[in-house]
């Protein structure tokens, strides 16, 4: 065998090795039945406060957020507008929405920044109430090292997460979003974006 082939044979092995140690390190917690993140979200309105400048962002605070959620996904971007800003996306359950009985009942999926719910029976909830106990929340992290935590964050485990909902203009003008304020709207910018100062996974939800 020459080289060139050798070498092909040993990327290989690499890619198949890295990609079994990511679906072990990335694989679901599957906590016991019962409310795990019982209280809803906690939200001060932020008067004024000073700009935030985040490289070619500049964050405007709106309100404290401080919440203790299961994490009902999680879903990474690399490429569209703002993925330099908010890597990843977190669909949070809180209430009965951290139950593992009621999440039986129902798939989740993300994707283009948005999670949306399919019923695989009847919920024990109304979809309504339901809804009111997630939200699809963009997290921008205010360090590297808790960057390196998110990516380590596991889908079934139970967080508390505090920092500020911000909206987020490019210094050069040429795309903002804008931080939902509200739990019960649905749809285009009804996400939360979040600017997360500290993350905590909570021993209820650890295996």
């Amino acid at each position: 065998m020459n080289l060139r082939a050798l070498g092909l044979r040993a990327a290989l092995t690499l890619f198949v090795l890295h990609g079994a140690y990511s679906f072990w390190r990335d694989r679901p917690v599957h906590p016991p039945s019962g409310i795990l993140a019982p209280t809803e979200p906690i939200q001060l309105t932020i008067e004024s406060a000073p700009d935030i400048p985040l490289g070619d962002w500049r964050l405007i605070p709106r309100a404290s957020y401080d919440i203790t959620a299961r994490v009902l996904g999680r879903e990474r971007y690399h490429f569209d507008h703002i993925a330099n800003l908010v890597p990843v996306d977190l669909a949070l359950g809180w209430g009965p929405m951290s139950d593992s009985e009621i999440l039986k009942t129902i798939t989740i999926s993300q994707g283009a920044r948005f999670y949306t719910l399919h019923w695989i029976t009847s919920p024990p909830f109304p979809p309504n109430e339901l809804m009111l106990h997630s939200a699809n929340t963009h997290i921008i992290p205010a360090t590297q090292s808790l960057a390196r935590r998110l990516e380590r964050l596991r889908v079934g485990e139970v967080v508390h997460i505090a920092g500020q909902l911000v909206d987020a203009e490019r210094t050069d003008g040429s795309w903002a979003i804008h931080t939902s304020l509200r739990r019960d709207d649905t749809g285009d910018g009804a996400c939360e974006v979040m600017r997360v100062e500290t993350l905590d996974v909570l021993p209820s939800s650890l295996p």
